[in-house]
């Protein structure tokens, strides 16, 4: 509920097709719990919803819900009949309070998820959207690994030379412009690396079926390094909130990118967040669209 009331009073994202003052209507199931959820629809023995503290879609058995109390509520509250005032708890007016701090404003209407992600600000046929890049597995040798940090995936009795690569030609997520913004607000995790050297720009060299991300080195004592085709690129820190904003010194030039974690000098994160350079390029999914002002 309290990303909610966060959404509603900070001006946070809706997801492009949303309504800044669609309604939350619950799913209550027969335990006596609801699912906040903004609208669903039957997919055959499923409840398949759009979950309004998440903003992800979710389902849920049918057999679960009440759907007496859904209706009469959802009824109700569509009717102007509820007039029930929702009572915000200290925990998350503070919960509220962070997210909204950790909320700039990255164009006009657009803000950041508190919530933190990583996100790509673009502009499509003249107008500003974020879009979020997920995280990608990377694979050392075409297996898949297990862990995150990298010397943990690397056996140094074998090859001293393995490709370090991300399966598919092509990133889901495309920035139509040349000069792309990258707004990253993780977890602290383990890294080592100062705030300007933890993040990089690497371009990818495209094979068939794969883009690679470079190569990594053993040596005989186990001393793992990679080589990769870092970008120049500036990090420097957004606002007063945890998050940080990953912009190239020069137009990049279409093609294949990812943003790598460094957690050492000779330490890189498995997994990496991958976007291209297309202008051509359709409409990115699921993105976040500026919110008219009141």
């Amino acid at each position: 509920m309290s990303a909610v009331l966060s959404l509603a009073l900070a001006g946070m994202l809706l997801p492009k097709g949303a309504g800044a003052q669609q309604l939350t209507q619950r799913l209550i199931l027969k335990d006596g719990s609801y699912q906040s959820v903004t609208k669903y629809e039957m997919q055959g023995d499923r409840v398949h919803y759009l979950s309004a503290e998440r903003y992800e879609w979710e389902d849920i058995p049918s057999s679960l819900v009440d759907w007496d109390a859904t209706r009469k509520y959802n009824d109700a509250l569509t009717s102007g009949k509820m007039r029930t005032r929702m009572v915000e708890t200290p925990e998350e007016r503070e919960e509220r309070e962070k997210e909204a701090a950790n909320s700039p404003e990255v164009a006009p209407g657009l803000r950041l998820p508190g919530s933190g992600g990583v996100f790509l600000l673009d502009q499509f046929q003249g107008k500003p959207e974020l879009a979020e890049i997920v995280q990608n597995g990377s694979e050392v040798n075409k297996t898949a690994a297990k862990k995150s940090v990298l010397r943990a995936a690397v056996n140094p009795f074998g090859s001293n030379k393995k490709a370090f690569e991300i399966k598919g030609e092509h990133a889901q997520i495309q920035s139509h412009g040349p000069r792309p913004a990258i707004y990253i607000d993780i977890d602290e995790g383990q890294s080592a690396a100062a705030l300007n050297e933890r993040f990089r720009l690497v371009r990818l060299t495209v094979t068939k079926d794969a883009r690679i991300v470079g190569n990594v080195k053993v040596t005989v004592g186990g001393k793992v390094t990679q080589q990769t085709s870092f970008v120049p690129a500036n990090v420097v820190q957004q606002g007063t909130g945890a998050w940080i904003v990953l912009t190239p010194n020069q137009d990049l030039a279409n093609g294949e990118y990812a943003v790598v974690e460094m957690l050492s000098p000779e330490e890189m994160n498995l997994y990496v967040w991958d976007f291209g350079v297309n202008p051509n390029a359709p409409l990115n999914p699921n993105t976040w669209q500026p919110v008219p002002g009141k």
